[in-house]
């Protein structure tokens, strides 16, 4: 059963997979399999280190980290000392293949982030597809992830949710973000959308979420599992005009409801919409900008599919 301590091989599981995981009461090398372990480590409250998580970071033979100036605290908070090496945007690419070979020669390698899950929003994803591809053994010890939290304390539908990372720090290209998604939507999609944000971009990114899907119930959590653990909840043009007075602090997670399923946008409606307008005596482009403003759709999408009417006939 999820959460009872584990008391050895369940029903069906070999002795090699037994091997493979390593148990919360040992932490000597042979504990662990080689390969490489992606590793989940705290998003604020350190107590959320599991013990399975501690096991298989003393037990690799090294750890590979966003930053050593953050894992090397947590690892010495409990002793671990196993040698740490960075992995990075910028060296990932030129260290997978050495991290590869030693892989191939049995090395258990351990990688972790500087909070939460590998890989969702942090390096590691070069490695870890390069490993799966050669046929290397891949595993992860699960634990804290901050998407999914703010997801579960949002109060907006948890099925399904659509986990975007970060979106574009610039203006021009946030926007074109948003109207991808808003694109997306209105050819049918309809998911819980979940964004992480720098604090001092949160302002400009929750009025460009509200430019973009107007009066949608959003949620913002911020400094989960930790002391000032926040999660605000409201429109998305009320938590816009919040926090442009009020500066947020520490990590954030921004979540945004689903589009509802009237919501205007869906392609019988602009096929509809375009049809009315041409059939007024509108051009073809006036008939697409009429249409883009009415729905949020990009312009040049309504376009596109005026000139697809056009060539039908009407």
């Amino acid at each position: 059963m999820q959460g009872e301590e584990d008391a050895g091989p369940e029903p069906g599981e070999t002795g090699e997979d037994a091997r493979r995981a390593p148990s919360a009461g040992g932490g000597t090398k042979t504990a662990l399999a080689p390969g490489l372990w992606l590793v989940a480590t705290p998003i604020g409250n350190l107590g959320d280190l599991s013990s399975r998580a501690l096991v298989t970071l003393r037990a690799a033979d090294l750890v590979l980290c966003e930053d050593t100036r953050v894992t090397a605290p947590l690892l010495a908070r409990h002793g671990i000392g196993t040698p740490l090496r960075a992995l990075h945007d910028h060296n990932e690419a030129a260290e997978v293949p050495n991290l590869l070979g030693r892989l191939r020669d049995g090395a258990r390698l351990a990688l972790v982030s500087d909070a939460g899950t590998p890989l969702v929003s942090d390096p590691g994803y070069r490695l870890a597809r390069a490993a799966m591809e050669a046929g290397l053994h891949v595993s992860a010890v699960p634990g804290p992830n901050a998407a999914v939290m703010a997801l579960t304390l949002s109060g907006l539908p948890p099925l399904p949710f659509l986990f975007n990372g970060f979106l574009p720090p610039k203006e021009g290209a946030r926007r074109d973000a948003i109207a991808r998604l808003r694109a997306a939507e209105g050819a049918g999609l309809s998911a819980t959308l979940v964004f992480f944000e720098a604090p001092h971009r949160l302002a400009e990114c929750l009025a460009a979420l509200a430019e973009g899907f107007g009066d949608r119930p959003a949620a913002v959590a911020r400094e989960l599992t930790k002391r000032f653990e926040e999660v605000r909840r409201d429109s998305l043009p009320a938590l816009a005009a919040h926090y442009a007075a009020n500066a947020a602090r520490g990590e954030i997670v921004v979540v945004v409801g689903p589009a509802e399923a009237d919501a205007p946008g869906g392609a019988d409606e602009v096929d509809a919409r375009l049809r009315a307008a041409l059939a007024a005596g509108e051009s073809l482009r006036d008939a697409a900008a009429m249409v883009a403003a009415a729905t949020g759709l990009p312009r040049r999408q309504v376009y596109a599919r005026a000139l697809e009417i056009g060539r039908e006939g009407g």
